[in-house]
């Protein structure tokens, strides 16, 4: 018997549209936000009349794209989710797709979305398409089980998508595009690390050499969250000074990375120690930092677009 299936109540598997198990496959969570922020890059980068084809073309070469690494990464891993009470239902694990179902959806809509990239855009948008996707899939997917550095790893191809959305309307990677890329891979950082904090006992039971599983106190995950959060100030204010943004904008995301700040200091502060009072507070601001970088990213983005100069 195959033990990275679970088997589930026939009438959940007749009720449940397949159509919904292929689009879990895709992670929409994860590829929304990857769509959203080559967005963000693409307005950005855009001067004078707004091509909105190109600006189409953008959005689904980057949603099948990412919608494609997310397939072939819970292709890759199904063995590992079915062990993770987080990821136990998805539809490998749970039987609900066949793996070679998944492997033949992820590989098509990953070689459209490339080649809706390449043909519609630019070679270069392509190409950086091609490197989010190998990066994501090759090297952070089976570093998770090797080293805690994965996460680190796995912040570049988080952090290409802006870039994409800037290449494909400028056909060059410049120091604006470095910028987003910046920005967007200090805000992983203590997004994922938060998460994965609230769920190390799950990653500890797949095996994932992740920091907050070999970090039993908490101690290193708070002082790379901090480190960061403090990175993520600059990162974002120097979209001003570079003149692609504005005052609002300026004083507006100095407010947002502080406050950010704030709770990864309040994280610091219980992490790091054994006491169980202490270990609990750390859990309830680990929750926090999570639920506040959720509402972080799409609000610097509203202002970059409200306040783009």
């Amino acid at each position: 018997m195959n033990s990275s299936v679970k088997i589930l109540d026939p009438t959940v598997l007749r009720t449940r549209s397949r159509s919904l198990d292929y689009i879990e496959l895709m992670k929409p969570e994860l590829t929304l936000l990857s769509v959203l922020t080559t967005l963000c890059g693409f307005y950005l980068a855009t001067t004078g009349s707004f091509n909105v084809w190109l600006f189409l073309h953008t959005a689904i070469g980057t949603a099948l794209v990412g919608g494609g690494a997310g397939a072939l990464n819970q292709y890759i891993e199904r063995d590992l989710d079915v062990l993770m009470r987080r990821t136990e239902r998805r539809p490998l694990p749970a039987g609900r797709l066949m793996p070679s179902e998944a492997l033949l959806f992820g590989s098509v809509i990953s070689l459209l979305g490339i080649l809706e990239l390449v043909v519609f855009t630019n070679l270069l948008t392509g190409f950086l398409a091609v490197l989010t996707s190998t990066t994501y899939l090759f090297l952070y997917t089976p570093l998770k089980r090797i080293t805690p550095l994965a996460t680190v790893v796995g912040g570049i191809p988080g952090a290409i998508p802006p870039m994409m959305g800037w290449t494909a309307v400028r056909n060059s990677i410049s120091l604006e595009a470095w910028i987003l890329f910046a920005i967007l891979f200090c805000w992983q950082m203590p997004h994922f690390f938060s998460l994965a904090w609230m769920y190390r006992k799950d990653y500890a039971r797949a095996g994932f050499k992740l920091l907050t599983v070999v970090d039993e106190d908490g101690k290193r995950t708070s002082r790379q969250i901090m480190i960061y959060c403090i990175a993520l100030i600059p990162a974002t204010l120097v979209t001003t000074l570079l003149g692609f943004t504005g005052v609002l904008y300026f004083v507006s995301a100095g407010v947002l990375g502080f406050s950010f700040l704030l709770i990864a200091i309040l994280f610091a502060r219980y992490s790091g120690k054994q006491h169980t009072g202490n270990m609990s507070m750390a859990n309830v601001y680990s929750r926090r930092i999570f639920f506040a970088s959720l509402l972080y990213l799409p609000a610097l983005l509203i202002l970059m677009f409200i306040d783009k100069v």
